[in-house]
């Protein structure tokens, strides 16, 4: 699986969840709860979204533990 570009969405949906067909690049459904989330995309006839949460900012972690 080749690595997708997710610039535009995380910029859009930023601090959001969002449930994804699962071809990971389309958006179904967005918002403040996974819950709230999950339930418009199974309303709109998919059987298995795809949910994450797009964080606000992106954080890089560099080190060691």
């Amino acid at each position: 699986m080749s690595p997708l570009n997710r610039t535009a969405m995380a910029k859009k949906h930023a601090g959001k969840w969002v449930a994804l067909k699962q071809d990971r690049k389309t958006v179904i459904a967005s918002g403040k709860s996974a819950k709230s989330v999950y339930s418009v995309a199974v309303k709109g006839g998919y059987k298995r979204p795809i949910i994450t949460h797009i964080p606000r900012s992106a954080a890089v972690f560099v080190g060691k533990m």
